[in-house]
């Protein structure tokens, strides 16, 4: 039998444009990284947009994407655009919420 793909590390890069600022959204991500053990950190962009990068056993990171994409109650994503990357050699469970200018 072949190893479960869900079980191999991965690293996404996401992007989701909407009404995903001033509504809680990176606490709301930052606390569902938190419970599923992943790393990371999220962003708000000059233009409206969030963005995330997000880390862990792939099953979990599809949650958090599933879960992104629904956002907090107050959220109104239209449209996710992910990019896989290749994992970070570093084994952490640190997600941040990025503040400040990009």
């Amino acid at each position: 039998m072949g190893r479960d793909p869900g079980v191999n590390r991965v690293r996404a890069h996401v992007v989701a444009q909407g009404r995903v600022q001033g509504v809680g959204f990176r606490v709301f991500l930052q606390s569902q990284a938190i419970r599923r053990g992943l790393s990371g950190w999220v962003r708000n962009l000059p233009d409206g947009r969030i963005e995330t990068e997000v880390e862990g056993l792939h099953v979990l990171v599809d949650e958090f994407i599933q879960v992104l994409k629904r956002g907090p109650s107050l959220a109104h994503v239209q449209d996710v655009q992910v990019e896989w990357l290749n994992p970070n050699a570093q084994d952490s469970s640190d997600f941040m919420i990025i503040t400040g200018r990009v």
